[in-house]
């Protein structure tokens, strides 16, 4: 029963941290093109007004996500299912390693996007803003793809 409630709680952890890496994707596939077609003002609108929605919309994915990756790396460990331990292992080090990404970089230049956007002065950095952010982009998707895969890798092996 405990081995059922892994696989579980590891196909959340999928769902959840596929929500993140699909924001991911969409940004590096789509908008990184469209904000290189547009000028300053317009890009740091656009993105202040989708970190906006974003940053009170999205850390519901990332908290389920986190929370259902340390529980299945709990789970296999517990129920003795030491391959899914390791794949759990990875993902939540993968995870935490995004998150340190988001919080020290992504996350203030969502912050300085979202103010420029609601006050409508633009700051004299934002392309460099924008270029900082998309730079990071390559990392972010290593390592969901990183996650995905673990927790992948995971169920089959429960």
């Amino acid at each position: 029963m405990l081995i059922l409630t892994g696989q579980i709680i590891a196909a959340v952890a999928v769902l959840a941290n596929a929500v993140i890496y699909g924001t991911d994707i969409c940004a590096a596939v789509i908008m990184r093109s469209v904000y290189r077609k547009l000028d300053d003002a317009t890009v740091t609108t656009s993105a202040g007004w989708g970190h906006y929605y974003g940053d009170r919309r999205m850390p519901i994915f990332g908290m389920i996500g986190v929370v259902s990756a340390v529980l299945t790396l709990l789970i296999a460990l517990a129920t003795g299912q030491i391959g899914a331990a390791v794949a759990a292992g990875i993902t939540v080090a993968a995870l935490l390693t995004w998150l340190a990404f988001y919080v020290r970089i992504a996350k203030p230049i969502n912050s300085q996007q979202t103010a420029a956007a609601q006050s409508g002065i633009i700051p004299a950095n934002a392309r460099a803003l924008q270029d900082k952010w998309d730079s990071i982009l390559k990392y972010r998707i290593s390592l969901q793809f990183i996650t995905l895969a673990g927790l992948c890798a995971a169920l089959i092996l429960f």
